[in-house]
């Protein structure tokens, strides 16, 4: 079972950079306001408003696919383990 430690390794960085990319997008929503601005009075916080959704929308991309490539990784091992597992078990 050569391949499943560098698998692991694989997933490790997968699933890191997945993680690091939902902080960051939790880190972008904290401050998100559920607000309608109706005149141009609050211009600047629309705009702030209107940047952090740009940002989240930006790394969204990027987010699905690390968690999909994760989801898949982790299918994959457990799969391969399970194989491995009942080979030997005969």
């Amino acid at each position: 079972m050569s391949y499943l430690p560098i698998l692991l390794i694989v997933w490790a960085a997968v699933a890191a950079c997945f993680l690091a990319l939902l902080a960051y997008r939790g880190q972008l929503t904290r401050y998100e306001e559920d607000q309608l601005f109706l005149n141009d009075a609050h211009s600047i916080e629309q705009d702030e408003q209107t940047e952090i959704i740009r940002k989240v929308n930006k790394i969204r991309p990027m987010v699905n696919l690390f968690g999909y490539a994760a989801a898949l990784m982790t299918i994959a091992i457990v799969g391969l383990f399970t194989y491995d597992a009942w080979q030997h078990l005969r």
